[in-house]
C-alpha cells in the first residue's frame, strides 16, 4: 500500500520537495507517493482537508501558507508554536492535524553536521526579520551561540523579534546601521540575493575564518554567496542543505525513519548543475 504525501504552496511547480521525498522513499524502502498541490488563496484549508479525507498521511507547506497552516493545526510542536508558522502537518488516524516547523532543525543540522560549523560560543548575525528568520531562531539560539544579532531594514521588527525569543539566549536586534563588530557566522534570511540584491552590510563585519550562509539557493551562486566568497569566508554556503535536512525531519515525523541526507543532497546538487531552470 502506498502512503500519500504532498507539498502545498503557490507557486509550487518549482518545488524540490517531491524529488527529495521520492529519493527518501527509495532509500528507505517505503512505498511513498509525494505530489505538489497549488492551492489558490482562500482554498488552502479546504484543500488540506480534502487531502486528509482522501487518505493523505501528511503534508509540507510552503509560501504563502505557513501561517495559515499554523492556524489550521489542532496541535503544535514547541518550535511551530514559537515560530507562528507550520511547514509540516502530520495527520493522525482520528483526523487530528499536528503542526511542526522543521526549518530551524534543518539549518542547524546543515551547518553543524554537513559543514562542521560550530555554533556554540560564536557570534551570529542574522539578516531579515520575516517568517523565514522567525522559523529558525529558537533552534539557532538553543545551539548556544555567544550572541545573535538580528538586523533588518525596519529596526523595530528586529527588536520585536529579539524580544519574543529573549528567553532562549543572548539575542538582540536593530537596523543595519546598528551592526557592530565582527561575526563568526552571517546568515541571510531574506530572499533579496536571488534578485542580485544585498543588504547594506558594513565593511569588515565577517570575522577571520568566519562563514556565510544564504537560506536561499539557486543553480548559480546567489549574490550573498558571492559576497561571502569575496569577503574571504572560510565557507560560503547556500540553503540547499537546509531544504534537504528540514525535509528529512518531516520524513522522520511521518514515517519514524531518518533517511541519509548526504546522497540526496549530492544528487540534487548535480541535477541543479545539469538543469539550472
Amino acid at each position: 500500500m502506498v502512503d500519500n504525501y504532498a507539498v502545498f504552496g503557490n507557486p509550487i511547480a518549482h518545488s524540490k520537495s517531491p524529488r527529495i521525498h521520492t529519493l527518501f522513499g527509495e532509500q528507505t524502502g517505503g512505498a511513498v507517493e509525494y505530489g505538489a498541490i497549488c492551492s489558490e488563496p482562500e482554498e488552502f484549508a479546504q484543500d488540506v482537508m480534502m487531502f486528509l479525507v482522501a487518505g493523505g498521511k501528511g503534508c509540507n507547506v510552503t509560501v504563502p501558507y505557513k501561517q495559515e497552516a499554523w492556524e489550521l493545526a489542532d496541535e503544535l510542536s514547541d518550535y511551530a508554536a514559537r515560530a507562528k508558522a507550520v511547514n509540516t502537518l502530520a495527520f493522525s488516524e482520528d483526523g487530528t492535524m499536528v503542526g511542526y516547523n522543521t526549518d530551524g532543525i534543518g539549518i542547524v543540522r546543515d551547518l553543524q553536521q554537513n559543514h562542521s560549523i560550530a555554533l556554540q560560543g560564536k557570534r551570529i548575525l542574522l539578516l531579515g526579520a520575516g517568517g523565514a528568520v522567525r522559523g529558525v531562531l529558537q533552534p539557532l539560539l538553543e545551539a548556544q551561540p555567544a550572541s545573535l544579532f538580528i538586523a533588518n531594514r525596519t529596526a523595530s521588527k528586529a527588536l520585536e523579534l529579539a524580544q519574543d525569543f529573549a528567553e532562549f539566549g543572548k539575542v538582540s536586534g536593530g537596523g543595519f546601521a546598528d551592526i557592530d563588530g565582527q561575526f563568526d557566522l552571517i546568515i541571510n534570511g531574506t530572499a533579496a540575493s536571488l534578485q542580485g540584491e544585498l543588504p547594506p552590510l558594513p565593511a569588515g563585519c565577517l570575522a577571520a575564518d568566519g562563514c556565510t550562509y544564504d537560506m536561499m539557493y539557486s543553480a548559480k551562486p546567489t549574490a550573498f554567496v558571492t559576497w561571502g566568497r569575496a569577503q574571504g569566508a572560510a565557507q560560503s554556503l547556500d540553503g540547499l542543505g537546509m531544504l534537504v535536512e528540514q525535509a528529512a525531519e518531516a520524513f522522520f515525523i511521518w514515517r519514524g525513519v531518518r533517511p541519509s541526507t548526504a546522497p540526496v543532497l549530492a544528487q540534487l546538487r548535480e541535477e541543479l548543475k545539469r538543469n539550472p531552470s
